[in-house]
């Protein structure tokens, strides 16, 4: 017969003590570290802020001013600043066409590569079929091919089909490469849900669709939120394939603006408001998709 273990305390602090105070000089150290962060913090956004600013100052100015001084005159009073140029813009049927074409090819190429890749990878996480890993490693090998090695292999088979200089080409050849990243990407944050939940799903009587629609999507949204970010950014952004697989009558914007810069000091009214164009609506669909890009970014960080 054994006594039983005394049970165990926890040291409590004497009644009638207070905790024990920080001194001044702690939480004075405290205070200005922290203030010191913030305003790194703050100079580095600045910094990074500079650019863009300069660049919506520029698309303020006339083209003469721009040609004369540099944008930061413009705070110092010097010349005048109107939305002149925008308007330019607006009436230069070549620009606006270009934007519209870039809408086109961006938002289908995004939403083409979430929704497959979203499938993909709830069928790699979750689905048993003949060769599953295999393909799996096919496609995270794909990840290391270069979009330079298929411009021209691509464009020749393009130009077979009929699909080379249109909208419908530029927007396969984006799918093509942005798809083994979504894959790889779902398919990591979909094998992280718990088991026993689809488990229980599957046992209350849901079907593969039903599950991946009410509690697979619903719970990745973070991650899709980040890769439709991604894809959406890079497409927006690029320059290298339109140049290459569209013409002049689908060519987006950034390619637009590239033929502008032949010309640059006569067509810096175009120039400026075009690009800053072209920068804001990617800022803008940052700042709207900000918070489940953050927890996206941080998804399984923490475990």
């Amino acid at each position: 017969m054994t006594a039983d273990a005394p049970p165990r305390t926890t040291p409590t602090r004497p009644a009638g003590t207070a905790a024990p105070r920080r001194s001044p000089a702690t939480w004075l150290a405290r205070r200005a570290g922290r203030g010191l962060v913030q305003v790194f913090l703050a100079i580095v956004g600045l910094l990074w802020l500079t650019p863009a600013f300069g660049l919506f100052i520029a698309s303020l100015r006339s083209e003469e001013d721009n040609a004369a001084t540099g944008w930061w005159t413009a705070l110092t009073g010097s010349g005048s600043l109107s939305f002149e140029s925008y308007s330019g813009l607006l009436e230069d049927s070549g620009m606006v066409d270009a934007f519209w074409n870039t809408v086109l090819i961006s938002v289908p190429a995004t939403a083409t590569v979430v929704v497959v890749a979203a499938l993909a990878g709830y069928a790699f996480a979750w689905l048993e079929f003949p060769g599953r890993d295999w393909i799996f490693l096919v496609v995270v090998g794909m990840l290391v091919v270069p979009v330079q090695v298929g411009l021209l292999p691509v464009a020749k088979m393009f130009g077979a089909l009929g699909l080379f200089g249109t909208i419908p080409g530029v927007i396969l050849f984006h799918v093509a490469y942005g798809l083994p990243f979504a894959i790889f990407l779902l398919r990591n944050y979909f094998a992280e849900i718990p088991r026993e939940m689809l488990e229980a799903a599957r046992m209350d009587g849901g079907g593969e669709w039903r599950i991946f629609a009410r509690l697979v999507l619903p719970l990745g949204r973070p991650a899709i939120a980040s890769l439709a970010i991604f894809q959406f950014l890079w497409v927006w952004n690029d320059m290298l394939v339109a140049l290459i697989f569209a013409d002049s009558t689908s060519q987006p914007l950034t390619v637009a603006l590239q033929s502008q810069m032949r010309q640059f000091g006569s067509n810096i009214g175009v120039l400026a408001p075009g690009a800053f164009l072209s920068l804001i609506v990617p800022v803008a669909v940052f700042f709207a998709f900000q918070r489940h890009f953050v927890q996206g970014v941080m998804a399984g960080s923490v475990k």
